[in-house]
């Protein structure tokens, strides 16, 4: 059985629905309603080698608020599902990702603890119909559904687009190395016996 998820969210605000495998090979079928919202998903699947199909409606007449926090409670929800207890994987993850003049680390380990800590400078309100400082409220939505520690530093960057772009294909890659499978681990990555 593959390490895979589907989950459907509905709510007054949203509704949502995500179909995950985290060993695929980084397709990706995204609709928000937000274009950039979705290159960000579409380069966090990319760079994670994670297949990924997601459709989502919300109530983007208010903002995207609703939609971008909700997407990142599904997408933390479906990687808590295709992790499962997590045995033989190698938990921790980094990556430090250059994009042109922005550099940022990206660290995170699969410790069944959410928490985030999010150091981000992002220089614009808006890039066309994303609001940036809702990538936090993404992060931290996927960090507690899926029960991760995730830190995120900005090192350098002027360039909006390219921080944030920088955090997607961080995320990914960090991502992709934690959810790898060590063959010389032998049941759960820790000294408890357990992931939480």
């Amino acid at each position: 059985m593959g390490r895979t998820a589907s989950v459907n969210r509905q709510t007054r605000e949203t509704d949502i629905n995500l179909c995950l495998n985290i060993d695929g090979t980084g397709k990706a079928a995204i609709r928000t309603g937000i274009p950039f919202f979705d290159h960000m998903l579409e380069l966090l699947a990319r760079h994670g080698l994670m297949d990924l199909d997601l459709q989502a409606r919300g109530d983007l007449q208010v903002d995207g608020h609703h939609t971008v926090e909700d997407v990142g409670i599904v997408l933390g929800t479906a990687l808590r599902q295709a992790m499962g207890d997590r045995q033989g994987v190698n938990r921790y993850g980094h990556a430090v990702i250059p994009m042109d003049e922005a550099l940022v680390q990206v660290v995170l380990d699969l410790s069944g603890r959410p928490y985030l800590a999010c150091e981000l400078t992002v220089p614009a309100g808006r890039l066309g119909d994303f609001d940036t400082e809702l990538m936090e409220e993404f992060l931290r939505a996927l960090t507690v559904q899926a029960g991760i520690t995730l830190h995120v530093r900005q090192l350098a960057g002027r360039n909006s687009h390219h921080i944030l772009e920088a955090v997607c294909k961080g995320l990914g890659r960090a991502l992709r190395e934690a959810l790898a499978i060590d063959p010389r681990v032998v049941g759960i990555p820790s000294t408890k016996g357990i992931l939480v």
